[in-house]
C-alpha cells in the first residue's frame, strides 16, 4: 500500500523519539472517522488522562480539526474509508469494509503501532485492530456499544431500512431477517475472518464477535437499558460518553420564546436527512420552538418562523432548555438528551441506531419512529403525544438518574490504572 502520509509519520516518530519519557505509560487512541461520534467518545476519553502520568497519542483520518482544538497530544493521520461509502453499506446492506480495505486498514495499523509503540491501545471502530495488535503483541481495548454484545439480552436484531424493507414492508421483512440474522451476521464478519486467518490468527465468529474483539472491550452504555448477562472479566461497562462542540451559542440564543415547549432537532452525521421536509412541516404547524442543528447536510432557502437554525449548536447547553429532543437516535445525541431527564422521539435508520432507540422505548423514554416510515402526520402525532404524555419525560428522569451513578471518564481512568 503507499500511504501519503509516511513523510509524515516518519516525522512525528522523530518527535515522540526526541521527547520520550520513559516514565509515562504511552496510550493509542484509534478512531474510525466514519461518524462524528467515533472519534468524539476517544477524544473525550483521551483528554480525560493526566498528561503528567500518560504520553497521550491519538490517530485519526486527517479533517475534522475543529474537533482538536486545544489538545496538546500528539496526532498521528491514518486511512479511513469516506463517510459517504460508510453511509451507502448502511443503507444497501453491505458489509462495511471489504478484505483489500481492512488489509489497508492493518498495514496502515502496523506503521503507527512500530512507530509509536504504546503500552496500551484503545480503539473505536477500529476493527483492523483486531489484526494488527496482536501482530504486534500491543494490549487492545474495544469502545464499543453494549447492544453489539455477544453477551446482549437482544437476540432478535431489527432489521434496518435498507431495500428488503422497502420491497416487503417493515413487518414481513422482519420476519424474514429474523429467520435467516445467522446467516447475515456470519456474512458481514467474513472479510474479517478471512483477514485474520490470512495472518494466521483464529476466525472471531459472527459480527458481534468481530464488532467487540479486544483484549478489553468497554461498553458506552448504561446497563439497566443496554442489558448483557454473563459478562467475562474483560468486558465493562463504563457509561455513556459526553461530548459537545466548544462554540459559542448562536446570536439568537437569547431571543428564544420559552413560553413554549422547546423542541432540538438533529440528525447528526448519520441520520437520514430526507425526512427532514417531513419533519419541517410538522412542526411548523405546531405550538413549539424548534432548534435545528444540520451539521451543514440540509439547507433550504427560507426555514418556518418558528425554527432556529445553525450547522452546530453546543448540545450540552441545548438538551438543558429543551422540551423533546428529535434526533437518529444515535447514542451519542441520545444519552445527552437523557443525561437530562428530556424525552426522545427517534428517526432511525441503521442497526446501530435501531438498536439504540429500541432500548430507550422499551424504557417508556421515548417514540421510535422508523425513518422509512415517516410522515409529517405520524411525526406529529408522535410529537404531540410525548409532549402530552408526563410519563414519556419521568421515564427519562429514571434513566437520568443511572446515568448520574456513571463517570465514563473516571472509570475508565480507573481501568487504565489497572491494567497498566
Amino acid at each position: 500500500m503507499s500511504f501519503s502520509a509516511t513523510d509524515c509519520l516518519d516525522g512525528l516518530a522523530t518527535k515522540v523519539n526526541a521527547v520520550n519519557n520513559t516514565t509515562r505509560k504511552r496510550v493509542l487512541f484509534v478512531a474510525e472517522a466514519v461518524t462524528l461520534a467515533h472519534i468524539t467518545r476517544p477524544l473525550v476519553l483521551a483528554q480525560s488522562l493526566d498528561p503528567q502520568y500518560f504520553d497521550i497519542h491519538f490517530a485519526c483520518a486527517p479533517g475534522k480539526d475543529f474537533l482538536f482544538s486545544g489538545t496538546t497530544f500528539t496526532r498521528w493521520p491514518i486511512q479511513s474509508i469516506p463517510e459517504e461509502r460508510f453511509l451507502r453499506a448502511l443503507a444497501k446492506g453491505t458489509p462495511i469494509y471489504d478484505l483489500r480495505t481492512l488489509e489497508d486498514y492493518v498495514e496502515n495499523d502496523l506503521q503507527i503501532l512500530d512507530q509509536v509503540k504504546p503500552d496500551l491501545v484503545v480503539g473505536d471502530f477500529r476493527l483492523s485492530l483486531a489484526v494488527s495488535a496482536p501482530l504486534r503483541k500491543t494490549t487492545y481495548v474495544a469502545l464499543v456499544n453494549a447492544h453489539w454484545s455477544p453477551f446482549s439480552t437482544e437476540k432478535r436484531f431489527p432489521v434496518p431500512e435498507i431495500r428488503l424493507t422497502r420491497m416487503l414492508g417493515v413487518h414481513l421483512a422482519s420476519a424474514l431477517f429474523h429467520r435467516v440474522q445467522p446467516l447475515v451476521f456470519a456474512y458481514h464478519a467474513e472479510p474479517m475472518n478471512r483477514l485474520r486467518e490470512r495472518h494466521s490468527l483464529a476466525a472471531l465468529g459472527n459480527l458481534l464477535n468481530v464488532y467487540t474483539y479486544a483484549d478489553y472491550t468497554l461498553y458506552a452504555d448504561v446497563p439497566s437499558l443496554v442489558k448483557t448477562v454473563d459478562l467475562p472479566p474483560n468486558h465493562r461497562y463504563i457509561g455513556p460518553i459526553f461530548w459537545s462542540p466548544s462554540i459559542d451559542v448562536p446570536s439568537w440564543w437569547n431571543t428564544l420564546e420559552d413560553s413554549k415547549p422547546i423542541i432540538y432537532t438533529t440528525l447528526g452525521s448519520s441520520g437520514q436527512v430526507q425526512v427532514l421536509p417531513a419533519v419541517i412541516a410538522a412542526l411548523k404547524e405546531l405550538p413549539v420552538t424548534v432548534m435545528l442543528a444540520t451539521a451543514g447536510r440540509y439547507s433550504i432557502r427560507d426555514f418556518p418562523a418558528n425554527f432556529w437554525v445553525a450547522d452546530y449548536l453546543p448540545g450540552e447547553k441545548v438538551v438543558q432548555r429543551a422540551s423533546l429532543v428529535v434526533c437518529s437516535g444515535g447514542s451519542a445525541t441520545a444519552y445527552q438528551a437523557l443525561r437530562e431527564g428530556i424525552p426522545i422521539l427517534g428517526i432511525p435508520s441503521n442497526m446501530d441506531q435501531l438498536l439504540t432507540m429500541s432500548a430507550i422505548a422499551r424504557a417508556g423514554a421515548g417514540i421510535l419512529l422508523r425513518a422509512g416510515r415517516m410522515t409529517r402526520e405520524r411525526f406529529r402525532r408522535a410529537v404531540s403525544k410525548i409532549l402530552g404524555d408526563e410519563s414519556y419525560r419521568a421515564a427519562a428522569r429514571h434513566v437520568a438518574h443511572e446515568i448520574a451513578k456513571l463517570d465514563a471518564p473516571s472509570n475508565f481512568r480507573s481501568f487504565i490504572g489497572e491494567v497498566l
